[in-house]
């Protein structure tokens, strides 16, 4: 069957669906309360489950030197005592009583907490969520204990050879900010972390003109409002944590462009050989429509390119991948790819020389082109059907890009991308921008590869 074909069947099957009339984007409402708190309701009664997720403009973009890694630290005190649980122990026997699942993760440009119960549930729920968020109190002895659970993440993160690998590649890339990419953190940081700088980063990001309360599930969004204003109205507004004063010690510092490409050699006890290129890639406050032709080439480069046809049907790699992030303070392009010893010099050349063809008429056909924009489409469609999953993902392009407008507009302005957008995008990201590229290898292959940096290229070198 061909891609044309099949583009058409999905979209016949679209157009013909239950949201047919409407969009996801049409069940979500939206409110703020006087505090700041914006208030995300998703309607969707698939299951009768509701989440219950507060989204915080915080992660490693936030952190300077001096608090690498807090928010990720911070993240994991939220399951401790607060105003109204005396400990964790009561915090994980709370969470039975009301059967609730529960989740959080640290990224670059969000902290999300997340909660799922019976739709019954909502109301302790959001009371519940309303006690962790807004009155931490950071107890000594349970600071320790979580200290040493975090060193224990971060030591597992460092048994993984590519750690190093991701680490040393960006370094590089983001020299003169790395902090404000690094998620994991520093050790030495999290090791002498004080209640003192918890409660900083509290009364900094963890305030409601800084966050979003989302609800998603068997909901409806009148009553979701009418309770958040009755528990979260009288949290605390706080002065505006990102500042646009540029010698404001609050505001978050652009990342300068990369200067050179670079090379950075890691060894580690592998058994492959690996190759990370990294570029910088758009902001998506200064180029969003170019984060839309990233999205679909993307999906182009993992599916439909020559690319991995080629470098991987001709065995020189046993896998590739193309990605890109998208964030506000510069989301980063790479290619990872796995090849042997044996392999690796005429993987690397073959790769590089792949790189030079991108824009060429015949690397993608139109078919391939619709096709994958239709597939993104149906991603977020599939996406919505799960509840739970589908409030991340709003959590995350709220935090991420200031508002719910670039999510509302996303489906729409992918099938606006052009190939001339593409291939706008590839050249000016790739093919014209200096990368740093990472070796993973063995000290055996190394020394029979006879690998090296050039002079220029010593102090990027890493034993």
């Amino acid at each position: 069957m061909s891609q044309a074909l099949i583009t058409a069947i999905f979209s016949l099957l679209l157009t013909s669906s239950s949201l047919n009339a409407s969009s996801p984007a049409d069940h979500i409402y939206e409110s703020t309360l006087e505090n700041g708190l914006q208030i995300i309701v998703i309607e969707n009664a698939t299951v009768p489950l509701v989440t219950i997720q507060m989204e915080v403009r915080h992660g490693a973009f936030t952190e300077s030197p001096e608090y690498d890694g807090l928010a990720h630290m911070f993240e994991h005190m939220f399951f401790k005592a607060n105003a109204e649980i005396p400990n964790q122990e009561r915090f994980l026997e709370r969470t039975r009583e009301l059967g609730m699942t529960f989740n959080a993760t640290t990224r670059e440009e969000q902290v999300t907490y997340s909660f799922t119960v019976l739709k019954d549930s909502l109301n302790p729920g959001l009371a519940f969520m309303k006690a962790a968020i807004a009155s931490p109190l950071f107890l000594p002895e349970e600071l320790e204990r979580e200290r040493l659970v975090v060193i224990d993440e971060y030591d597992r993160h460092e048994s993984n050879p590519t750690f190093h690998l991701d680490r040393a590649v960006d370094e590089k890339l983001w020299y003169k900010y790395f902090s404000r990419k690094n998620t994991i953190g520093d050790r030495d940081v999290i090791m002498t972390v004080t209640q003192e700088k918890m409660r900083k980063i509290q009364e900094k990001y963890y305030i409601p003109n800084n966050s979003a309360l989302l609800v998603a599930g068997a909901v409806e969004h009148a009553q979701v409002f009418e309770v958040a204003e009755t528990l979260f109205s009288d949290w605390r507004k706080g002065p505006e944590p990102f500042a646009e004063d540029p010698f404001d010690p609050a505001a978050i510092p652009e990342h300068p462009p990369l200067r050179r490409t670079e090379t950075v050699i890691v060894e580690q006890p592998v058994n492959a050989v690996t190759i990370m290129l990294r570029w910088h890639g758009p902001s998506v406050s200064q180029d969003p429509d170019e984060t839309y032709a990233a999205d679909v080439f993307s999906f182009l480069m993992n599916r439909n390119s020559k690319l991995p046809r080629i470098l991987i049907s001709t065995g020189l790699f046993s896998n590739i991948s193309f990605s890109y992030l998208t964030l506000d303070y510069t989301g980063p392009i790479t290619v990872f790819g796995e090849t042997s010893a044996e392999r690796f010099k005429a993987g690397k050349t073959a790769l590089f020389e792949e790189l030079k063809y991108l824009i060429s008429d015949d690397y993608f056909s139109d078919d391939q082109i619709e096709y994958a924009k239709t597939q993104l489409e149906v991603r977020e469609l599939y996406n919505w059907e799960r509840p739970s999953q589908f409030v991340q993902t709003v959590g995350g392009w709220w935090s991420v890009t200031g508002s719910l407008d670039y999510y509302r507009g996303y489906v729409e302005n992918l099938k606006k991308v052009t190939r001339k957008d593409i291939n706008a995008f590839v050249k000016k990201y790739i093919q014209d921008a200096p990368h740093v590229m990472g070796i993973l290898v063995s000290p055996e292959d190394r020394k029979k590869l006879k690998l090296q940096v050039t002079p220029s290229e010593k102090q990027v070198q890493k034993n």
